[in-house]
């Protein structure tokens, strides 16, 4: 499930990416994303920690994409915020890990069919740039 700060996360890029060359005070942000300022602070400095957004301190500062919204996964953004896409962690690509309880990896069903859920999951958001995103509408 998508935690409600990635979601935000999500928001708040779209906003960025319809106004990609210009600079945003958070204010801003959060009130055309409609996301609490203080909890945006944090989810915008994690994204600039990442590499997605950078920042310029002062009276005119603000926070602007660091690179093309063309080349903004969303899979990438979601995976910053919440972590890996697979439902189980023996399923995971980035960060695999074999189950606990797993006898044979190898003929686990539950891990077949969760491999399934988190290439299909992979194959729609690593497939979608943030551009694209905006161009469909952007409402999240």
């Amino acid at each position: 499930m998508l935690s409600m700060k990635a979601k935000y996360a999500l928001k708040s890029l779209v906003v960025m990416a319809k106004q990609e060359k210009k600079m945003l005070p958070i204010k801003a942000i959060a009130q055309e994303a409609d996301v609490p300022p203080k909890f945006l602070e944090a989810i915008l400095l994690d994204l600039k920690r990442h590499g997605i957004l950078d920042s310029k301190r002062g009276i005119f500062g603000g926070y602007f994409l660091s690179r093309p919204a063309r080349d903004i996964r969303i899979g990438d953004v979601i995976r910053m915020v919440d972590g890996p896409l697979a439902p189980i962690p023996c399923a995971s690509t980035t960060a695999y890990r074999r189950c606990d309880d797993c006898v044979d990896e190898n003929s686990c069903d539950v891990r077949r069919v969760m491999l399934k859920v988190r290439n299909a999951i992979a194959g729609v958001l690593d497939g979608m740039t943030l551009k694209e995103l905006v161009n469909q509408g952007g409402a999240i």
